[in-house]
């Protein structure tokens, strides 16, 4: 006999997601996984086609994309594999640039999300993560929570759902993020998976991340983890934007055509120790 969450239905038969590295599942690495990653998108869709048969995922994200470039490259091909459902993480990586305007970015946004509703289907965005613990991402906080505060009031507008990344309090734990420290890692994809099942009101079995108190580390062993850091990570990526360069030059969509999902990796370790 079937498990109550697994024989409780959805409404939606189609689903597709766009958006940028968030969306495209940089930091959950999967070798099963078209282009080598999973993400919180591809977990969203195991657990939807669990629950309904005839299901299909599409996944047009590519990382290192504007806003700008979501709405040009990947809203009309999105639109044209009819969804129900559309998943849009965009402006992230505009709110990152130096000068630009939170407001403004909200304003193409919600021109976006106009689009995508046009013919009925269901949309949820989301809004920014607190990054006020990231050493480097910090100084943007203000800017990620006046662009929040757009996010909200448009999706009201638009009758659209908002999954609450600022929310998630529990996204402070550093396990959470990849080593490149811009990216989720598999336990926080999986965990950002949960909240947007939950924000679509689908009740599903993936289990809560239970983490282990952290240990302390000296001063010293903390800066020389920001030294290394910076260089593997920090140092290639304004390099790149210098020579005005993207992570996602000459990538195409992991799964530009709908299909049948499942899962294609164990569950993270739930329970891992600092």
């Amino acid at each position: 006999m079937q498990s109550r969450w697994m024989a409780q239905q959805h409404p939606w038969s189609r689903y597709v997601a766009i958006g940028d590295s968030f969306t495209e599942g940089i930091g959950d690495p999967e070798p099963k996984s078209p282009g080598g990653n999973r993400g919180w998108a591809d977990r969203v869709a195991e657990v939807l086609s669990s629950k309904t048969e005839d299901f299909a995922y599409a996944n047009l994200a590519i990382r290192g994309r504007l806003l700008q470039q979501i709405w040009d490259e990947q809203v009309e091909p999105a639109l044209e594999l009819r969804p129900d459902l559309i998943t849009v993480s965009a402006g992230g990586n505009d709110i990152l640039r130096p000068g630009s305007d939170p407001d403004e970015i909200a304003g193409r946004l919600e021109e976006m999300i106009s689009q995508l509703r046009r013919d009925g289907a269901t949309v949820l965005l989301f809004d920014g993560p607190d990054i006020g613990m990231t050493p480097v991402l910090r100084r943007t906080r203000g800017k990620v929570a006046i662009y929040n505060e757009n996010v909200r009031a448009l999706a009201q507008r638009h009758d659209a759902i908002v999954a609450d990344m600022w929310g998630m309090r529990e996204l402070k734990d550093p396990r959470m993020w990849a080593p490149d420290r811009l990216h989720f890692s598999p336990i926080g994809h999986h965990t950002i998976a949960r909240m947007v099942l939950e924000s679509l009101g689908v009740e599903h079995d993936l289990e809560p991340y239970k983490p282990q108190p952290m240990q302390p580390i000296s001063w010293r062993k903390a800066r020389a983890e920001d030294i290394g850091w910076a260089k593997e990570y920090l140092v290639p990526w304004v390099i790149r934007r210098i020579r005005h360069q993207s992570s996602g030059d000459g990538i195409s969509p992991k799964r530009p055509e709908p299909g049948s999902i499942s899962a294609t990796s164990s569950k993270p370790k739930l329970k891992e120790q600092s």
